[in-house]
């Protein structure tokens, strides 16, 4: 019991860093749900400047008044230890659809879907960043761009159909030109 006193952590003290560390946590992710998968997928320097920032603020209300080595490692430990039950709570499909974004359609062939872009706060600015990082040239290479449920956006060229499996749980699928899906094996 002295080691706790001796670092400047006692037991009401540790309690408090492991409940607010797993409050804040949730909180995050929350925000992160509800402001969607772009929040913190591919960072600029402002997004990046925001990130710190926002780790400065959650780790000093974790960590409270006294912030010790003990407290720092302990609420480091809890914070680890959540990301790890989150990743397997993913291995569970009700649970991953709690825990984990959606995948959405930015644009079904050459044409923008307008409404994800919204939801998912993607401008067509950025769209245009990652085709040219995908060498695509011209909208007619393009059968479908989506944003994938980790924040990347991903893009598929025509050429060779789409398999139906790899357009599961992609939010307006149903958008794509039947032209740029797999045709069925008999």
């Amino acid at each position: 019991m002295t080691m706790w006193n001796d670092y400047g952590l006692t037991w009401g003290d540790a309690a408090r860093v492991v409940l607010s560390a797993i409050a804040l946590y949730l909180f995050v992710l929350l925000l992160i749900r509800f402001l969607g998968q772009r929040t913190m997928a591919s960072l600029s320097s402002w997004d990046l400047a925001a990130a710190v920032a926002l780790g400065a603020v959650v780790g000093r209300a974790i960590l409270g008044y006294t912030p010790t080595l003990l407290a720092g490692a302990l609420g480091l430990v809890t914070l680890l230890t959540l990301q790890a039950l989150t990743g397997q709570l993913r291995r569970f499909p009700r649970a991953e659809a709690v825990v984990s974004n959606r995948a959405y359609l930015l644009m079904a062939g050459s044409e923008i879907v307008p409404a994800n872009l919204w939801r998912t706060h993607v401008s067509e600015q950025e769209i245009t960043v990652r085709l040219r990082l995908a060498g695509i040239r011209s909208r007619t290479e393009i059968a479908a761009v989506i944003l994938e449920a980790t924040g990347e956006i991903s893009v598929l060229r025509v050429g060779i159909g789409i398999e139906p499996s790899f357009l599961a749980n992609v939010k307006g699928a149903e958008l794509i030109p039947a032209a740029f899906l797999a045709q069925p094996q008999d």
